[in-house]
């Protein structure tokens, strides 16, 4: 009676758990619970079987969102504050690979910003549309900033809009720092918003070397917009709780694997 008990509640906390995250991952939920791979696959085929998640890869997805194909966006402030010790190491680790002379774009998201804090005072040139990297950036007086213009959404302090991306269109750089709302090694990378989306991939375009951002919270998440495969990215910085299909993955496609 008591596993019975135990599994019961294991699968009510992990709904619980969806609802709030949007997406969850096989293997951080078996750390999680203390339980293995195989037993946490089984309790989301169960709830997947009673319409309370749909499965993507390596985990599942929030059901009320897959009419869209799509994880819910959070909202900025709590973006802000959510695992913000793995921001800090991965914008820390991110900030080591600028060189000075070099130009470098800076994508928006919170994780970003933490790139931007951790950026040393020397003599490189950062473009970027996030509201958070400029105030960020502003007191370091040997950074030369190039703002991109646009509409300012507010949703998530950037702007975007059809003058941000034509302002990419005489621009070249060295690294590209990409944000990440959802990493899917099927789907690719994602975002929640069309015209971030249109300039994201207008900046992977412009970069010679494409490094992508993220703590290992997206991984498996999946939002509506597309920007490009994971085969696109050179450098991957993360967290260490970056699950196995990652790491493999990293492996198969020669992308540089950095963990914080």
């Amino acid at each position: 009676m008591s596993v019975t008990r135990d599994t019961s509640q294991r699968r009510l906390q992990i709904s619980e758990l969806v609802r709030q995250h949007g997406s969850v991952q096989v293997a951080t939920l078996a750390r999680r619970f203390g339980v293995s791979m195989q037993t946490v696959r089984k309790d989301l085929r169960y709830l997947t079987e009673r319409g309370v998640m749909a499965r993507a890869y390596g985990g599942a997805i929030d059901s009320s969102v897959v009419g869209t194909g799509a994880a819910a966006e959070p909202h900025y402030e709590a973006k802000r504050t959510s695992h913000l010790d793995e921001k800090r190491r991965i914008g820390q680790r991110a900030a080591a690979l600028v060189k000075a002379g070099d130009t470098i774009a800076i994508d928006s998201g919170t994780t970003a910003i933490q790139l931007a804090e951790s950026l040393p005072n020397i003599e490189v040139t950062v473009v970027t549309n996030d509201f958070g990297v400029l105030g960020a950036l502003a007191p370091k007086h040997n950074i030369n900033i190039v703002m991109l213009g646009g509409e300012l959404r507010r949703k998530n302090m950037a702007f975007y809009g059809g003058l941000t991306v034509e302002a990419l269109d005489a621009l070249h750089v060295d690294m590209l720092f990409l944000g990440v709302d959802g990493l899917d090694l099927e789907r690719g990378i994602t975002t929640h918003y069309e015209p971030e989306a249109m300039l994201n991939r207008k900046m992977v375009e412009a970069a010679r070397v494409v490094v992508a951002i993220t703590d290992s919270s997206k991984f498996g998440k999946i939002c509506l917009h597309r920007i490009v495969p994971v085969s696109d990215l050179n450098v991957l910085i993360t967290d260490r709780g970056a699950p196995n299909e990652i790491v493999q993955a990293a492996e198969q496609l020669g992308l540089e694997l950095i963990l914080a």
